[in-house]
């Protein structure tokens, strides 16, 4: 396994990490456990989750799995560097949306306080190694969330606050505020950044370099479709929530046309798309890792082999030529 610094902390972690969002839902609680148990492995000590995923079946149910991981022993707590998120509703209903019980979701200290709680008593653990905003509070003042965090902080609950879904500016906002109060800030932005999807280009990458946070995108194959899907759709490949996502951008045909290309490029140098997009990935600037959801033991081993494999310059200039990035900021909408 390889393993970097964590933005500009001193933690290291693994150049992949595991994602668990399908645990709880597509994957069972044994399923998950042998996820966790290759994982670990294989090097792989990220581990990121949330308080609201298991949501199909409840909210927190991730959480209580990894928990319930952790309680096997063997070190597992101890290897681990541990990351899950705080923002949505944690009350019954949809958790993007606004609730009877309004000060259960975003980032105010009440529910900071309260989140973290209920956070570490499903994870069965006195402490959580990054503890991210799954989105930006464009109505709590930052330095109510940074008091709030440095509380945290100091009674050894967290030890480093991140980002989700931010953008540039909000991450520029967030670390100028940490650092008029003495504060880390936050170490690492989790981001919507893939071959198909690079807005994160325009500010989010040039923001979290210049402030030394370590960048964890997510959705690598962005929902399937850089996982081999017209292949896949040929064959009748792939888990049918999977599919299904592939299904709707395949139907755009220049998505299609574009998806073609890429898998006939793929096949004349006899590399498997999926783990050519997580390679990728591991080239650009910033990035600390890519977030993988594997639903079985056997989706990681692909995973893992992108660690290894080398993107020729040639090859990443014809990758770029098929999914044009913005250009460098401002120049890509200025002069």
């Amino acid at each position: 396994m390889k393993y970097t610094q964590l933005g500009r902390t001193g933690l290291k972690v693994s150049r992949l990490v595991l994602g668990t969002m399908n645990f709880g839902g597509q994957t069972d609680e044994p399923g998950s456990h042998a996820i966790m148990d290759t994982a670990l492995d294989a090097g792989i000590n990220f581990f990121d989750t949330a308080n609201i995923y298991g949501v199909d079946e409840r909210k927190g149910r991730t959480e209580e799995i990894l928990g319930s991981w952790f309680a096997q022993g063997g070190d597992r707590r101890d290897k681990v560097v541990l990351a899950t998120k705080l923002y949505g509703n944690m009350t019954q209903g949809n958790a993007w949306q606004e609730e009877p019980w309004p000060n259960h979701q975003r980032l105010s200290a009440l529910n900071i306080r309260r989140e973290v709680e209920a956070s570490l008593k499903r994870l069965g653990t006195d402490h959580i190694d990054v503890y991210q905003f799954h989105h930006i509070d464009r109505a709590t003042p930052w330095d109510e969330i940074w008091q709030a965090i440095d509380v945290l902080i100091q009674q050894g609950k967290i030890l480093y606050a991140a980002s989700s879904n931010f953008a540039g500016w909000h991450i520029a906002q967030a670390n100028e505020a940490a650092a008029r109060r003495g504060s880390l800030g936050l170490v690492s932005e989790q981001c919507l950044y893939n071959l198909f999807e690079r807005t994160a280009e325009m500010d989010v990458l040039p923001a979290a370099e210049a402030y030394g946070l370590g960048v964890v995108p997510w959705s690598p194959l962005h929902q399937g479709l850089l996982g081999g899907a017209v292949r896949k759709s040929r064959e009748g490949g792939g888990s049918r929530t999977h599919a299904g996502r592939s299904a709707r951008g395949l139907a755009d045909p220049v998505v299609r046309d574009q998806v073609q290309r890429y898998e006939d490029l793929l096949a004349e140098h006899e590399l498997d798309p999926g783990e050519v997009a997580l390679a990728w990935l591991l080239t650009r600037p910033a990035v600390t890792g890519p977030i993988i959801g594997p639903r079985t033991p056997a989706h990681l081993d692909g995973a893992l082999r992108a660690l290894d494999l080398h993107l020729s310059v040639d090859l990443l200039a014809a990758l770029d030529a098929i999914f044009p990035g913005p250009g460098p900021s401002p120049e890509a909408f200025a002069w």
